[in-house]
């Protein structure tokens, strides 16, 4: 069976196979979501960011090379007692002094896309520069120091630079080959000149250093791409949605503001509608019932009672978009008391008993006995149970039969049921009769169509008494309408207050 249930009215027609109306930004914020997901990056497209980081890095790690520098020089001062060094550490200080330099002015200018080529290369000339005082410092030998010391001593010194080298420069593509490759471009040429195992050993050591750490500085700028890459479509996702809300936002109020004027100028135009009307029906039902003499032709008499009718049937119409129109605007105020439901649905089928004689339908009734009050709008509660009983009679075929249950719900609220053996309504089109002005095809067939207004109505008396409208149907079994008041509006019945005896006032002490 299908079920639907509303505690607020709907103001459209529910049609889930329209088309979204921006189907452009729908379609870009599909394709940059697909994008997020599957983290496609491509790195020739954030050079400029990768180089800004690079920049800053420079910036912020600008002391470590020169303590490195400086120590090396302290060490081969006290190893070999010679001041050689202190020339390959002013050189190796001054390529440093023109990287920094170089950063600031980069920094300072705020590198454009068309010009990150150009200081790209140049930062890598930089590298070139350290590189070439780095393998200097490969060339002189400590006689003093002895070979085994010496080996060793630049043996440290030289994985130590190419460690603070990796992870200094990963943010700048390849610039570890640009640095290291002069160093070891000497150290084959100066292993195969002398033909020393160790040297070769030394050299070859450090070739395979080279290869791992470039290896792993390349998966670190990778990553470093991927992250970017991801923030910018966060970031691209991010205004795309902004986008649509906005956009949203912007129709929500279009619709707002012209669902308010409709709601404005219907309330306004209540007096002028009616007037009319009340003429007609008068002026009808006076010539109808012959009160000013008979009419001599029958044909004009069946005119005045189809002209009451008509007009019955409008005011009837009027009088739903005027509620409807009222609870929009939120000018539908409850006059609230304590009522019993019980005796409302009793007097509401007295109402639509004889139409249900008509079409030889009968009324089930099913009260539990002793209910207690409801704190409701009496007037509001008869007109969803009238709307509720006019549709079970509607459309209950002659001989069918309408049940009415009024009792407790599983909570301690109360509930009205009311259930018909009718051609029921097909599934996909609930949440269309749910809707304003919404019938459903069995209903648009009919010879008693209506407004499609009376289920919006019930809805929205009953979200203005926090209860719950819930609807079943099962197509060519029947159709059930289930009105439910919440718990806090059942007045319980209390025993009465006891009056207490009042306190005795104490008197102050001055004392």
């Amino acid at each position: 069976m299908s079920i639907a249930a509303s505690t607020s009215t709907d103001k459209i027609i529910v049609d889930r196979s329209r088309n979204h109306r921006n189907k452009a930004v729908s379609k870009t914020v599909r394709a940059t979501r697909q994008r997020l997901q599957t983290g496609s990056s491509a790195p020739s497209g954030f050079e400029r960011e990768m180089l800004l980081l690079h920049i800053e890095s420079v910036l912020h790690g600008a002391m470590a090379l020169p303590l490195l520098v400086i120590m090396i020089a302290a060490s081969g001062v006290y190893l070999s007692g010679e001041a050689n060094i202190l020339v390959w550490a002013l050189m190796a200080l001054s390529a440093h002094a023109v990287t920094i330099f170089l950063a600031r002015k980069a920094k300072r200018e705020d590198v454009v896309a068309e010009k990150v080529s150009v200081w790209r290369r140049r930062f890598l000339a930089c590298q070139v520069l350290t590189g070439l005082c780095w393998a200097i410092f490969t060339l002189p030998d400590c006689a003093s120091c002895g070979q085994v010391a010496s080996g060793l001593f630049e043996g440290t010194v030289l994985f130590i630079a190419l460690a603070i080298t990796a992870m200094g420069t990963f943010l700048l593509r390849n610039a570890l080959y640009y640095t290291f490759l002069p160093v070891l471009c000497v150290l084959c040429f100066s292993a195969l000149a002398t033909g020393d195992p160790v040297d070769i050993g030394f050299a070859g050591i450090l070739a395979l250093s080279l290869i791992f750490l470039a290896f792993m500085t390349g998966s670190m700028n990778r990553a470093n791409v991927h992250i970017l890459s991801v923030q910018s479509e966060k970031d691209d996702l991010i205004a795309e949605l902004e986008v649509a809300k906005s956009m949203s936002d912007e129709a929500r109020r279009r619709a707002e503001e012209a669902n308010l004027a409709k709601s404005r100028f219907l309330a306004s135009m209540s007096h002028e509608l009616r007037t009319p009307l009340n003429a007609i029906l008068g002026f009808s039902e006076v010539m109808s019932t012959e009160v000013l003499g008979p009419l001599s032709n029958p044909t004009y008499k069946e005119y005045t009672l189809d002209i009451h009718r008509s007009g019955e049937h409008l005011l009837n119409l009027i009088n739903e978009i005027l509620d409807l129109s009222r609870i929009e605007a939120g000018k539908y105020e409850l006059s609230e008391d304590a009522v019993n439901l019980a005796e409302i649905v009793e007097d509401c089928i007295g109402m639509v008993q004889l139409r249900a004689r008509s079409k030889n339908i009968t009324i089930g009734q099913q009260f539990e006995q002793a209910m207690p009050s409801v704190w409701a709008d009496e007037k509001a509660m008869r007109q969803v149970t009238l709307n509720l009983l006019s549709n079970a009679v509607k459309f209950t075929p002659s001989g069918g039969e309408v049940s009415v249950k009024v009792g407790w719900t599983a909570g301690g609220g109360q509930y009205l049921s009311i259930r018909d053996n009718g051609p029921g309504i097909p599934k996909e089109e609930i949440p269309i009769v749910l809707s304003a002005f919404g019938q459903g095809s069995i209903a648009i067939k009919s010879a008693e169509q209506g407004t499609g207004l009376g289920l919006p109505i019930v809805q929205a008396i009953l979200a203005k008494h926090n209860g719950q409208f819930i609807l079943r149907s099962k197509l060519r079994v029947g159709t059930e309408a289930i009105a439910i008041l919440p718990p806090r509006r059942v007045l319980q019945s209390l025993p009465p207050v006891e009056d207490v005896p009042s306190l005795t006032r104490r008197r102050r002490s001055f004392a």
